[in-house]
């Protein structure tokens, strides 16, 4: 009698015990406002930077730790060595956007920097015509593009921590504040823009299309 009465009773113990463990189980820390822009933002960077070229990007991850030490920065070269660093990156995301790809007969990528006068081929085995070369001029969205692309990349070197680290390791409330907004504001009407005037280039570092 009682190991039937144990049996009818077990399954209401057995939800008993679950609901307890479920109980005592850690609440998850719910995010601040602040902590949810955050996250948001980084993400919205991550994002921008599939926009730029990828090889300044990887350059810049791989070299930052080391020139700013870490973020530690204990000498004025390691600063200008840093300033020397974004400027490149930034210098070279401009002029990429100034080359562009094509597909020649044998269905190979062939890459060439565009000029007023058309498309530089940067082989010279290969031919082109002028009036194939002549559709990928420099036009003022290809500037509009590089400017933007400088600018996406100075927003994202501020997230960077090691480089906000070398050159404000004490920032003010202020100082804090314009460190998110400014690259925030940047990002987000580049990101407008790159949206409204897309660029039909495919060019060294940058994503190709299928055809």
């Amino acid at each position: 009698m009682a190991l039937a009465i144990q049996e009818h009773l077990q399954p209401f113990l057995e939800g008993d015990e679950i609901s307890e463990s479920r109980s005592q189980a850690p609440e998850k820390k719910q995010k601040t406002p602040q902590q949810k822009v955050m996250r948001k933002t980084f993400k919205g960077t991550a994002n921008l930077t599939k926009l730029l070229p990828t090889g300044a990007v990887l350059a810049f991850q791989l070299l930052s730790p080391i020139l700013t030490h870490q973020g530690k920065c204990h000498t004025l070269v390691s600063q200008y060595l840093t300033i020397g660093l974004i400027s490149l990156c930034s210098i070279s995301c401009f002029l990429l956007c100034f080359t562009d790809s094509f597909r020649d007969e044998r269905g190979k990528v062939r890459y060439g920097i565009a000029t007023f006068r058309g498309l530089f081929v940067l082989d010279q085995t290969v031919e082109i015509s002028a009036e194939e070369a002549l559709k990928y001029k420099i036009k003022m969205l290809d500037i509009m593009h590089g400017l933007m692309t400088m600018l996406v990349f100075a927003s994202v070197s501020l997230f960077d921590q090691n480089v906000v680290k070398c050159f404000f390791p004490n920032p003010s409330d202020e100082v804090k504040d314009l460190l998110v907004a400014v690259p925030i504001g940047v990002s987000f009407i580049c990101g407008l823009l790159f949206i409204c005037f897309p660029t039909k280039r495919h060019g060294i570092g940058f994503p190709l299309s299928r055809n």
